[in-house]
């Protein structure tokens, strides 16, 4: 664990029952809320003292003012999304998205709306969708940013070139200062703190000639939006926004809301190379297009051929009245544009899948085609669109001369750039770099006549460097600004005004130096435990909590809405237990014990995270740890060790059954064996998958050749609880290739159960096991017929035993059933059904190993529909165990039931996972059907292979 660092502050004494009795919300002095609040998507750590989730203005205002008796900062946070560090602090975090989320008032006759700090983006525009409105501004992170936030960093999105900024669509704020006095701002000097306007007279000059000209320069205070010569006079509103919580703290906002398309186009443009791209961008603004976004290849891991042909892209939405319209307007671009190569997307899939790769960039250049870790910092500089392309090559040329490596992205029509970095930030010769970069850059943007921050703010990235581009005198100015809004300087301090240096508060400099002794491989990051948490640079996108459609991450989140239940949460304090400052309990910690007791293990982020955190293998990893020579959750022994006790239990599965079925019994069984009450326990097969198949070879099925066999693994479920998914697999496999299916070996098991519940030890021996008795037929296709345990054998297994070869061997021989007929019987034409289905795609199979040959074969078979995404929610032993019932319930409500009811009589119910089956059945009181028993029953397997 890391080496022992300085003690975090302390509150002052009488501050947490002073603030408890001033407010209705809840306040959290604790080590875990305090944990998950000490860093935000940046480079930066500041650890708070505590964090308050206020009911109401009047709460807000109340905490200002003992805040402010007490001396205590106070940073405002939303969805903790900022990447120049501004959503962290030292003092009280307000969490203002826990209770300030509603939306007062939407007019569409006005087009406006107004709503609380805490309301995310994705709601607003969902309310305003029915009115066909929009709110223009549209970041990446649109489904977890607030509103709030969004104001204080005066956030832009990729529709600035149609709509603006933030700035450009506030119509008044209600806001409170350090202190608790409440103003309301609107355009005119009617209200705002005293002094201010004398400040502005006395600066006329410096104001109309300090501030570059171009559509993205959100770096500083915006007091050149006081200048009187404004058409609607001075505007505090515009010169508020961008001001990073240093100000005052939101508490209502009137925004502008701007007409939708009904329609939209997307024209993708490839280009040579990234500077051809930049260059074209300017030329195709005259055309009105919703956005110029641009990309290059180095950035694209799998274009899949989604792109057209080219280094480099542009991507053109464009919008109208009707889908044709949209598409001529997109085509007219099209033409005009130079580009090497081009296409015109209109179906709405498509288009989603393009923007997915766009917006997930903010996570995935975070690690270079190697594996190198890239960070931001200069994540989006801004010049005048026009010098775009002279200044990425200028850009380029100098990451060269500093040995440094970064994947330029962005939105090229407003000359805006983002850019992750390969800076070693944890050793000091790479921090040196950092800044040595970092000045260099500045004054490389300042000559192209840009603005250090384009879209994020300054924070504790670039607030520094400031005086480079305004000068000594401006960014003075500044400072006196904030000193009339703030003469206490208790609003997020050492950001924008009076900045910390761009080296301070680094958020590696407290991890451990060298690596940590751990059991998984930890292949995609050196072996590095501590590596593979810093893989989570908090974009948040497991913060996302309503997303209908195929995504599984995060369904904890999703049902709890706290943060300790997001896979970002998780991480954060993984982080600081590997820090040992906040966090003192290394792997003991109860804190980390806590927030990974509601995680489902469902792999759902190792796909669905733009950076591919895995926090099922850091459960189990963290759960071996913790429990190491201690007594475990009585569900670990029950439910951990399931293989072994179901094997034993085999031979008497009669008897079994009808004790289960007594509910005393059954009620005693479960509370010993720390099962949730509400559950019932699955019935045992009386005969066994592979008794069956060994009996039904022994009646004359003969192999007629060697090399004409299929291998399908007796996995746990299959076995014990579900054979007749195997008698149907056997059924189908069979007819479809003309080979036949071998008995498995006996005592063969994945390991699952054992790596869910961190028993690491056991999971390895069993695993060892497995490859020893497989042995014979590694490196043939094995057929599982289990999502759970296919995805253990792909990914657990090599990263438990990453020195065995034949781990890596079996592992890339593992297949679905479905891939299997895909790729061994190609010709073959299942039976054709022509019936709707509903169900659910294993959150395993979503995460590791894919669904799209699952798809293909339910289309060949005219099986219509989409299967839900998200977790069914039983995940295993996850909905078992004592206390999980709510959790696990809500998390089948989210996608699963919903659409189960929902079905027409005579629709087809599809799950593979022995899991989601059962939900199914306990829950929704439906049998949900292997694709196996599907496709045996429409070959009219009436016979050995039938139910």
């Amino acid at each position: 664990m890391a080496e022992q660092h300085r003690p975090t502050a302390e509150a002052p004494d009488g501050f947490a029952a002073a603030l408890r009795s001033a407010v209705r919300g809840e306040s959290d002095f604790g080590r875990s809320a305090r944990a998950l609040t000490t860093m935000d998507a940046s480079n930066y750590r500041r650890v708070p003292l505590a964090v308050l989730a206020p009911r109401d203005a009047d709460d807000i205002a109340a905490a200002l003012t003992v805040c402010q008796e007490y001396g205590v900062p106070v940073v405002p946070r939303g969805g903790g999304t900022s990447i120049a560090g501004q959503a962290t602090g030292t003092g009280l975090v307000l969490d203002l998205t826990r209770h300030l989320r509603a939306i007062l008032d939407l007019d569409p006759a006005a087009r406006t709306a107004t709503v609380q700090p805490g309301v995310v983006l994705d709601d607003l525009r969902a309310a305003a969708a029915p009115h066909g409105l929009t709110f223009g501004p549209d970041p990446s992170t649109h489904s977890r940013c607030t509103i709030g936030g969004m104001i204080g960093n005066n956030s832009c999105g990729s529709h600035s070139v149609a709509w603006g900024t933030t700035a450009d669509n506030v119509r008044g704020l209600s806001v409170v200062r350090y202190g608790g006095e409440a103003l309301r701002l609107e355009q005119g000097w009617a209200v705002g703190p005293h002094g201010v306007r004398e400040l502005i007279d006395a600066h006329l000059a410096l104001l109309r000639t300090g501030y570059p000209d171009l559509p993205r320069r959100i770096s500083g205070y915006a007091l050149d939006a006081l200048l009187p010569e404004h058409p609607s006079g001075p505007d505090p509103v515009r010169a508020f926004c961008g001001s990073e919580g240093t100000l005052a703290v939101v508490t209502e906002a009137t925004v502008r809301l701007v007409e939708a398309p009904r329609a939209r186009a997307l024209a993708v443009l490839g280009y040579a190379d990234e500077s051809a791209a930049a260059e074209a961008a300017p030329g195709l603004l005259p055309y009105r297009p919703l956005t110029v976004e641009g990309m290059a290849a180095d950035l694209v891991r799998e274009p899949a051929g989604l792109l057209p042909r080219g280094a480099a892209w542009l991507f053109v939405e464009t919008g109208g009245a009707t889908p044709a319209e949209a598409k001529a307007h997109a085509e007219r671009i099209l033409r005009a544009a130079d580009a090497v190569d081009g296409t015109v997307v209109t179906d709405p899939a498509g288009q989603r899948a393009l923007w997915r790769i766009r917006e997930d960039a903010s996570g995935t250049a975070t690690r270079m085609p190697d594996g190198t870790e890239a960070w931001p910092g200069w994540e989006d500089c801004a010049v005048p669109p026009a010098r775009l392309g002279p200044y990425l090559r200028d850009f380029r040329a100098l990451l060269a001369q500093h040995g440094l490596r970064g994947t330029p992205y962005g939105h090229f029509g407003d000359g805006c750039i983002h850019v992750r970095i390969d800076f070693d930030l944890l050793a000091s010769p790479g921090i040196a770099r950092f800044r040595a970069f970092s000045e260099e850059l500045a004054d490389l943007v300042v000559a192209h006549g840009g603005s250090l921050s384009g879209e994020h703010g300054d924070g504790q990235a670039r607030a520094e460097l400031l005086p480079r581009m305004y000068g000594d005198e401006l960014v003075g100015l500044f400072g006196r600004f904030k000193d009339l809004w703030d003469p206490d300087g208790g609003l997020n301090p050492g950001v924008l005004a009076r900045p910390a240096r761009l080296d301070e508060n680094l958020r590696f400099a407290v991890l451990p130096k060298r690596p940590v002794d751990v059991e998984f491989g930890y292949p995609q990051d050196g072996g590095d435990f501590a590596g593979a948490v810093r893989r989570c640079v908090g974009v948040a996108k497991c913060r996302t909590e309503t997303a209908p459609g195929a995504d599984v991450m995060c369904p904890s989140f999703r049902v709890t809405g706290e943060e300790a239940h997001s896979t970002r949460g998780r991480a954060r304090l993984l982080h600081e237990m590997l820090a040992g400052e906040v966090i003192t309990d290394g792997w003991r910690s109860t804190e980390v014990r806590d927030a990974l007791d509601l995680c489902l293990s469902c792999k759902g982020c190792r796909s669905d995270c733009p950076v591919g955190v895995d926090m099922a293998t850091y459960k189990a990893e963290f759960l071996h740890h913790h429990y190491r020579n201690r007594l475990r959750p009585a569900a670990h022994y029950a439910l951990g060790r399931l293989p072994r006790w179901l094997r034993l239990a085999a031979p008497f599965a009669r008897p079994l059954n009808a004790l289960a079925r007594m509910r005393p019994l059954a009620a005693l069984a479960k509370r010993l064996a720390g099962i949730t009450p509400e559950r019932t326990i699955p019935e045992l097969a009386t005969e066994t998958y592979s008794r069956w198949l060994r009996g039904r070879q022994g009646k004359g099925t003969r192999i007629r050749s060697s090399r004409r066999v299929v291998h399908v693994l007796a996995d746990t479920f299959t076995e014990y609880l579900s054979p007749q998914v195997g008698r149907a697999a056997v059924r189908v496999l069979e007819e479809a290739t003309g080979r036949t299916v071998l008995p498995p070996p006996r005592g063969v098991c994945c390991g699952l159960t054992y790596v869910s519940t961190g028993q690491l030890d056991r999971a390895r021996a069993v695993m060892r096991r497995t490859l020893d008795r497989i042995g014979l037929f590694v490196g043939h296709p094995l057929v599982v017929l289990e999502p759970s345990c296919a995805a253990t054998l792909r990914t657990d297994l090599p990263e438990l035993l990453p020195d065995d070869p034949r781990a890596a061997e079996l592992a890339s021989s593992v297949r679905t059933l479905a891939q299997y007929l895909e790729e061994y019987a190609p010709d073959w034409t299942p039976p054709r059904l022509d019936r709707p289905a509903v169900g659910q795609t294993h959150c395993h199979q979503h995460a590791v190993l894919g669904d799209a040959a699952e798809r293909r074969l339910r289309e060949r078979m005219g099986l219509t529909g989409e299967l839900s995404g998200g977790c069914c929610g039983l995940a295993g032993n996850f909905g078992f165990e004592k206390g999980h019932w709510e959790v696990s319930v809500a998390c089948a409500e989210e996608q699963l039931l919903p659409a189960v009811r929902g079905s027409e009589p005579g629709t087809e119910l599809l799950a593979d996972g022995f899991s989601c089956r059962t939900q199914l059945d306990q829950l929704a009181g439906r049998r949900a059907r292997h694709l196996a028993e599907v496709i045996a029953e429409g070959l009219g397997a009436g016979r050995e292979g039938g139910r």
